[in-house]
């Protein structure tokens, strides 16, 4: 009954928390690729070729269902994988579904035609590979009108984390809100486009104004899963065991994620 939840380096561990907070009893194996992170610099085809491995090794662990918790990876790689490479046995879940139901209050089986909503200027904010593949206004498009997405590539935001260097991270979140403020200066709603960027959550508000509304996707994947698994438990692999694992250096990755989570995590060689 195992789930795999995979990422570039550590920003997934905000979507692992949630989920295990929502679903205590559900085996989890976790995959960061953090000796190829981060993935928000890389072309198209090196993130692709990176996430299927990944995917595959944990497909070997048992985890018929496997969310990228990467917006990169989701953006850039996961339409092509469901089109050419992912059998009828096995799923593969993005983020931003749960991002665009919430932003547009409609759910994702619902298939009537694309509305209007209340929200008509939103900030995206993500890692340049992201931002590049427009795969959020594309999937966005299919469900609303009317709504003018614009989006801030954040450059050393993701590095800054996975170094543990907050103040630099802060200061280039407020650098970045200030460049997309040039272009909208008046945005209603700001998408945290990264599951790094949970962390620096506070630091984005502050930045935005309190009358920005945030949307960040830990807890919103959570909630996702446990509504897909209601409704496909056939989905839940074979696999029983909670693990961690990297193909980084797992002392180093293990003292990170620790510091990450507030909680003894233990990584092993992928």
């Amino acid at each position: 009954m195992t789930v795999g939840i995979f990422d570039s380096g550590l920003g997934g561990l905000t979507v692992l928390d949630a989920v295990h907070k929502r679903l205590p009893d559900l085996p989890l194996v976790y995959f960061a690729d953090s000796a190829h992170a981060p993935y928000g610099v890389r072309d198209a085809d090196d993130i692709y070729n990176l996430t299927t491995a990944a995917v595959q090794r944990m497909w070997d662990e048992g985890c018929d269902l496997v969310i990228l918790a990467c917006n990169t990876a989701s953006a850039a790689a996961l339409r092509r994988m469901q089109e050419s490479w992912i059998p009828s046995d096995k799923r593969v879940l993005g983020v931003f579904v749960p991002l665009i139901e919430a932003l547009t209050e409609r759910q994702w089986g619902d298939n009537s035609p694309p509305r209007e909503v209340a929200v008509k200027h939103v900030a995206l904010f993500a890692t340049p590979a992201t931002v590049a593949s427009r795969a959020f206004q594309r999937e966005l498009a299919f469900r609303a009108i009317g709504v003018d997405v614009e989006a801030q590539a954040c450059g050393g935001v993701v590095d800054a984390i996975e170094d543990g260097d907050m103040i630099l991270a802060e200061a280039l979140v407020r650098s970045h809100v200030d460049a997309l403020k040039r272009k909208m200066p008046h945005p209603q709603a700001a998408i945290l486009g990264c599951t790094h960027y949970p962390l620096m959550q506070d630091a984005f508000q502050a930045a935005l104004g309190g009358d920005v509304s945030v949307y960040s996707q830990a807890n919103l994947v959570a909630e996702s899963l446990a509504d897909y698994l209601d409704r496909h438990s056939g989905m839940m692999g074979k696999g029983t065991d909670s693990m961690f694992l990297t193909t980084g250096k797992p002392d180093k990755v293990s003292n990170s994620a620790t510091q990450f989570l507030r909680r003894k995590i233990d990584f092993t060689a992928a």
